[in-house]
């Protein structure tokens, strides 16, 4: 596992089409209990090479109710993006990932573990490819429950998408509370 990251950590594939350069963002290890599986990093989370180092790292914390220092243990959560470098920005948010990393690592990166993580699904590019793509983002998340243990799809924390939150109030009133529990009795 220690040189499959090495590998990605130095893959230039698409380097070219990334307005910063290939720096991939990708963390786990073979113990792994959840693997965060998102649209692709920021341009915060480029800059410091720290993954979910931003206000949409501290929402999702907040979703799941760990503190940093459960979330940064790699023996709890890794990271594995849709695509592992910042794409670059869109008129409102970033681009979407790049569709060349999932097709390229994940199955690798899938393969090595040796128990299969929880995977949460962050976002619709991630529940798109892992899911069925005939029900949207909400009936998806609407209905997580469906997919566990295997998966566990959520809406992206972005602040961008504080529109989507505030259409779905149920969101963080009923569903984040069964999320935290399921996280906390479940998984860690």
């Amino acid at each position: 596992m220690k040189d499959l990251l090495k590998d990605i950590r130095s893959c230039t594939f698409c380097e070219k089409n990334l307005p910063l350069g290939a720096k991939p963002i990708v963390r786990f290890n073979q113990n792994t209990k959840i693997l965060l599986i998102s649209q692709a990093p920021g341009r915060a989370v480029h800059n410091t090479g720290i993954d979910w180092n931003d206000p949409s790292g501290r929402k999702l914390r907040e979703w799941l109710g760990v503190t940093d220092e459960q979330f940064y243990n790699t023996d709890n959560f890794g990271v594995m993006p849709m695509g592992f470098c910042y794409p670059g920005k869109a008129k409102t948010g970033d681009l979407p990932p790049r569709k060349e990393c999932a097709p390229l690592w994940h199955k690798s990166i899938l393969d090595a573990f040796k128990d299969q993580p929880l995977k949460i699904l962050i976002g619709a590019h991630a529940c798109k490819y892992y899911l069925d793509g005939k029900k949207s983002l909400t009936q998806q998340v609407e209905n997580f429950k469906e997919y566990l243990p295997q998966y566990l799809p959520l809406p992206h924390p972005s602040p961008v998408n504080r529109f989507w939150r505030s259409k779905n109030p149920w969101f963080e009133k009923e569903a984040i509370p069964n999320i935290r529990q399921y996280i906390q009795h479940k998984v860690l």
